[in-house]
């Protein structure tokens, strides 16, 4: 089965973006847990979240994404700035271990100059600080395109981080077609190559989810500009042998492709389930 599902604003509330997903097909779907600049998020309306959790129940949805604003830098230099991160970060994984089956996604951040080495041991001193045994949700580090000073854009810095997390069982990584094709790996003509090199470095048991984008700039630009399915340097016929690999197609993946209703989502929806080999 193929799990895919877009990113939705939860703007009208949880359990209106279930149903929205419903209406295009999809059996999952991505959120920003409050605006991407940061700030309060709206307070839990538990009968909401009970509603969702319903809705999945009801329509095999088996997971869904939470995605943290991008403002979160817990590689940051200033002392204020990994403060302010910590803190939406602790906040949202308190409101997400009260909701149905989730994930949340995040950037692993940008050291500014402090060196790849300096960022990553202030990141895995938080996770360290934020994780604990009994929390439900699994936290991904998502891979990133490599632009300035980012962390993550290889696959020897998110293990590094990985590597000193305490409790490592709830920590995984969500894979970006964009990011990984701009930040040099070749999924269009060498998938193979790149997922045995994942699964050397990291584990692809570590794998937990796709962000499912084509690419406006390519191989090794370090742009992350994302583009429709179809429409980019990845391709049509790339992004479906994603979809359809024997190691990546029981994943969940997410569209974060730049349409201006959700309709779009909807043709590409269409479009990927038409192509998806039941096995």
């Amino acid at each position: 089965m193929l799990v895919i599902g877009p990113h939705l604003s939860i703007s009208k509330g949880y359990a209106n973006v279930g149903r929205e997903a419903l209406t295009i097909d999809a059996n999952t779907f991505q959120f920003f847990t409050r605006s991407p600049r940061g700030g309060q998020a709206k307070p839990l309306d538990m009968k909401d979240v009970e509603q969702l959790s319903q809705i999945m129940e009801n329509n095999n949805i088996p997971v869904i994404l939470a995605h943290a604003p991008y403002v979160i830098n817990l590689a940051s230099k200033s002392e204020k700035t990994r403060k302010n991160s910590y803190e939406l970060f602790e906040d949202d994984l308190d409101r997400l271990n009260r909701m149905p089956n989730n994930m949340y996604n995040f950037h692993p951040g940008s050291h500014v100059g402090q060196g790849v080495e300096k960022g990553i041991n202030l990141i895995s001193e938080s996770l360290n600080n934020l994780i604990c045994d009994d929390q439900n949700t699994t936290i991904l580090l998502e891979t990133m395109a490599g632009k300035g000073t980012e962390i993550g854009s290889n696959f020897e810095e998110l293990q590094a981080i990985i590597e000193k997390v305490e409790i490592d069982e709830k920590i995984g990584v969500c894979l970006d077609t964009c990011h990984v094709y701009d930040a040099g790996y070749d999924i269009v003509d060498d998938l193979d190559g790149v997922l045995d090199h994942f699964d050397d470095v990291i584990g692809l048991y570590r794998l937990k989810a796709i962000h499912l984008n084509d690419s406006i700039y390519g191989l090794n630009s370090h742009k992350d500009r994302h583009a429709k399915i179809g429409e980019g340097k990845i391709g049509q016929d790339a992004i479906v042998n994603i979809i359809n690999d024997k190691r990546l197609r029981n994943l969940p993946f997410y569209l974060e492709t730049p349409h201006d209703n959700i309709i779009g989502y909807k043709k590409e929806i269409e479009l990927l389930r038409e192509n998806y080999k039941d096995l």
